[in-house]
């Protein structure tokens, strides 16, 4: 893996041991200890570069003594080769431990990758194979939860007259789930032969995915007044009662004009309780748009409008295929990735993420 510290970023760095160098000065000077509130602000900043300061600097020790041992690799003392060998893979260990360390220090986590998350699938362009594929989805997302050992729970879902889904709302819960499935928001396409055809003939269908963080009653507070709920009776399949009964719950949110429904439950409190967690999910995601202005409208954006033209990665199963365009490589096994083995695409995308929020901190560096 190339070095995620480029120049600009190794400038910054350099500036920021110089401040605190600076700083570790002022605290020895008269004019900031005489002042108890001068040498609180000094102390505090102090304090917030100090664990960045020491990475770094153990970090150019550990890049030394790896540099030093590359040298020696050379040599021509046969016993001196060899132990350079094992120093050099003893740093190169270290080196990266250090490095790693950093990473996380300039780049923070994101305070909701603990959350659970609530997964929106809709079948976009394609007719009834798009709604097969929404389904193809849904599957792959439920087994890969599986294989982690969370829990699934659909909340919603509108099967279309031919198998598939036209929507599928589903949470997930386990630690991580957020800080795993995010980069999975976005338009999925698929290239192969339906079931449905005839003459064999390949066809390209869509389907829109969002995840949004489970957002908590404490992390989105909405008053009763900025709800409108209608009950009415649900329709479609279902168990005996389901649509005898004004079970089916609309909740409407008169402020942002977010609707969500929900008529899976026999129960009316357990359907709106389920639209609730909807809603608050997708009301988080609003919040997060106004902090997060460079990521556009977090929900729409992720989806899309579900067209061929707006791919975020493409299954294509004639060639055994996965293109997701924002890695710019090919995966293959189509077969084992349907069935939830997407972990090194997710890590990919993942670390794809810090890179690229690594090189932003070069802005700071000029």
């Amino acid at each position: 893996m190339s070095d995620p510290l480029t120049p600009g970023l190794r400038r910054r760095l350099a500036k920021v041991e110089e401040r605190y160098d600076e700083l570790a000065r002022l605290m020895a000077d008269p004019e900031t200890t005489a002042s108890h509130e001068r040498i609180r602000e000094v102390g505090q900043e102090l304090a917030q570069l100090q664990p960045v300061v020491d990475t770094v600097r153990a970090l150019r020790d550990a890049e030394a003594r790896l540099e030093e041992a590359r040298q020696l690799v050379d040599s021509d003392d046969t016993d001196l080769r060899d132990i350079a060998r094992e120093d050099v893979a003893t740093a190169s260990r270290q080196s990266a431990e250090v490095l790693a360390r950093l990473r996380a220090l300039l780049v923070p986590r994101d305070p909701l990758d603990e959350k659970n998350v609530i997964v929106e699938i809709r079948a976009g362009e394609g007719g009834e194979e798009a709604a097969l594929f929404a389904l193809d989805l849904y599957r792959m997302y439920a087994r890969y939860a599986e294989r982690h050992r969370w829990k699934v729970e659909v909340l919603s879902q509108s099967d279309a007259e031919k198998g598939g889904f036209k929507e599928i709302i589903f949470r997930i819960a386990g630690k991580g789930a957020y800080s795993k499935l995010k980069f999975e928001s976005g338009v999925h396409r698929v290239q192969r032969v339906p079931v449905t055809e005839a003459q064999g003939r390949i066809h390209t269908s869509t389907a829109t995915v969002a995840v949004l963080p489970e957002a908590e009653e404490i992390d989105i507070q909405i008053p009763e007044s900025d709800l409108k709920i209608d009950v009415y009776r649900a329709g479609g399949k279902g168990g005996q009662g389901v649509n005898t009964t004004d079970s089916a719950v609309r909740i409407t949110h008169l402020p942002s004009g977010e609707v969500v429904t929900c008529q899976d439950e026999r129960s009316q409190l357990k359907n709106r309780a389920k639209a609730m967690a909807v809603l608050r999910a997708r009301l988080l995601a609003r919040e997060q748009e106004r902090r997060e202005l460079e990521t556009g409208t977090a929900r729409r954006a992720q989806i899309g409008r579900g067209e061929r033209s707006e791919k975020m990665r493409t299954y294509n199963f004639p060639q055994d295929r996965l293109t997701d365009k924002r890695l710019g490589y090919n995966l293959s096994n189509l077969e084992r990735r349907m069935d939830g083995d997407i972990d090194d695409l997710i890590d990919a995308l993942a670390e794809q993420d810090e890179a690229e929020r690594l090189a932003s901190l070069e802005d700071d560096a000029d």
